[in-house]
């Protein structure tokens, strides 16, 4: 006999192998209609998945946090299943569950409009409403390579390419479309009710901006009608809250074509940020920082030497004049040290803590850049402490103190920070470190 124990405790007897389904089905009706998937020692599973041993059960509904990842996985799957309905010439890529829903990445000829998006989503809903089973099967790592490319699937050829040769991969299908996945997934599209589709946006394929510009389709999904429209309701209040919407209402900034991610100050939005930096300028004098200025540009040399050209450089803006190559600073530290290394310091002059108002540039993808959050030219208020090794303790102390202080008076209360440990790849002994 098999045993199947179950989250209060007691168990359930069963001749032989069972699906989770099954054992749903034998704790009642409800709970079968209900159930999305199930959770095998802490593994949430397919209710298709079969179980051959004694094992703990629990069955995952709608009303779990499990249920819910499983609802936004599937229905990623089923705008692919939608879109490739409506443009079989469209090949598709990745679809993820993300914070509050999903997206998925298409390859197409053409940009995707709004009307596309409302016949997706509307299709969506037809396919949902046909309550199509979704069915797994598990191919050979080559095989399955060969068949998305019999498809004409190639991004999705490639993904498996990259999957060791002697793994297995699993297959879903629900009526036309079948899809790479891991899982679990929803037992049938008709559990899929509460969802809408977002925007669409670029996205690199792989992340990698060398690569082709993909178009990213984002979406929502909810167990419930309520929630999906309180969603909604939050996105369209945040909206009027916007700060790109804010910035051009009251004339203080905007971002240029010319320039993209770099951002144009108009005279009030100017006058904003001159009371910032005066307050933090402020800050500075008053807890013994000594503000310092690095350039702009500095030799290839230094960001050989800090790793940067090597790890980095993609990242950075670079230029050339009189045979010699230049890097925008995409950070500030390595001025700050040949500030530090200019004359002789005696221990006496410890701790010597610099701030700079330091204005850094990274060359971030277009598909990443969000008004003046995210961006490619930014104002760093930054500082370093040189210190002996008695002092770190009480420095770290003021510093998180002061950390504290200035976001309590732009109104943050409950933030986080961090302290970065050592990494693998450092310089230094590990005593220092310590």
């Amino acid at each position: 006999m098999l045993h199947i124990t179950l989250p209060d405790g007691s168990q359930r007897e069963f001749p032989g192998p069972v699906s989770v389904a099954e054992v749903a089905a034998s704790i009642g009706s409800g709970l079968a209609k209900a159930a999305l998937a199930g959770k095998i020692d802490g593994k949430v599973v397919d209710t298709s998945h079969l179980i051959t041993q004694d094992s703990p059960l629990s069955i995952v509904t709608a009303k779990d946090a499990d249920g819910l990842e499983v609802i936004r996985h599937s229905t990623a799957h089923l705008l692919a299943y939608a879109v490739k309905d409506l443009f079989p010439d469209a090949q598709v890529t990745i679809g993820p569950v993300i914070e509050h829903g999903f997206f998925y990445d298409f390859s197409y000829k053409r940009p995707f409009t709004p009307d596309d998006l409302v016949a997706i989503e509307k299709r969506m809903t037809e396919l949902a409403n046909k309550d199509e089973p979704v069915v797994r099967r598990v191919l050979p790592r080559d095989e399955a390579v060969a068949y998305f490319k019999g498809m004409g699937e190639h991004y999705k050829a490639e993904i498996i390419a990259s999957i060791p040769s002697n793994e297995d991969v699993s297959l879903y299908r629900e009526g036309a479309f079948e899809d790479l996945c891991r899982g679990p997934h929803v037992p049938s599209t008709g559990k899929l009710k509460h969802f809408k589709l977002m925007k669409v946006a670029g996205a690199y394929w792989r992340g990698d901006h060398r690569n082709e510009m993909l178009q990213r389709i984002y979406g929502t999904a909810w167990a419930t009608k309520d929630e999906l429209q309180q969603h909604l309701t939050m996105i369209e209040e945040a909206e009027k809250r916007d700060h790109r919407k804010l910035g051009r209402e009251l004339d203080l900034f905007h971002i240029d074509e010319h320039a993209p991610g770099l951002v144009f100050w108009h005279p009030k939005g100017w006058t904003l940020w001159q009371e910032v930096e005066q307050y933090m300028r402020r800050v500075y004098r008053d807890n013994g920082y000594q503000e310092v200025k690095g350039p702009q540009i500095i030799d290839k040399s230094l960001w050989e030497k800090t790793g940067h050209w090597d790890k980095y450089r993609d990242n950075m803006f670079t230029t050339e004049s009189e045979k010699r190559d230049y890097a925008l600073k995409p950070m500030n530290c390595p001025g700050h040290i040949l500030i530090y290394k200019q004359g002789i310091k005696s221990y006496r002059d410890l701790p010597l803590r610099y701030g700079e108002f330091g204005q850094c540039h990274r060359n971030e993808p277009s598909g990443g850049l969000h008004g003046i959050m995210r961006v490619r030219g930014f104002t760093q208020d930054d500082g370093h402490i040189f210190c002996t090794e008695e002092q770190i303790l009480p420095e770290c102390l003021a510093y998180t103190a002061l950390l504290q202080k200035v976001y309590a008076d732009f109104g943050f209360k409950n933030i986080i920070y961090k302290v970065a440990t050592r990494p693998d790849a450092r310089i230094g002994s590990d005593e220092v470190w310590d």
